[in-house]
């Protein structure tokens, strides 16, 4: 990461809070996701995503949350337990961004990961395994 984009990302992150400054830490998360560089077998640091949710029957993607994978590729306070309904979300991640900062070119420029909740006091955990060809998701534990 560039010296000059280092402090425009924690302004960012200090804007949005940080997970535990804002009570949602993995523990009292109901959504969490991890991405991992598989290009490098290392955690993707400072991605930027986005978490909506599927509204008015159907037709909109209402935004919910902003955020940024921190030093171990996590966002682990997406939603909290009083927050998480049955629904459609989706988690979009730019992946554009992220390979450019490296100097990478990629394919996909961003990747939106769109699942439905069907039992709001489950914990879930969408992992991304991402290279700037190819990516992989599935539901962890």
């Amino acid at each position: 990461m560039s010296s000059r984009a280092t402090p425009r990302l924690l302004t960012l992150q200090r804007h949005l809070g940080p997970a535990e400054s804002s009570g949602m830490d993995a523990a009292s998360s109901s959504l969490t996701t991890h991405v991992l560089d598989t290009t490098l077998g290392l955690p993707a640091q400072g991605l930027c995503l986005h978490l909506s949710r599927l509204e008015d029957h159907g037709q909109q993607w209402i935004e919910l949350r902003t955020s940024y994978t921190d030093p171990d590729g996590r966002c682990p306070g997406l939603l909290t337990h009083t927050q998480m309904k049955a629904g459609t979300y989706k988690l979009s991640f730019d992946t554009e961004t992220y390979w450019k900062k490296r100097g990478q070119k990629s394919f996909y420029p961003y990747v939106e990961v769109i699942f439905t909740v069907t039992d709001e006091t489950q914990k879930l955990h969408v992992p991304l395994l991402l290279s700037p060809w190819s990516y992989t998701t599935y539901r962890g534990s």
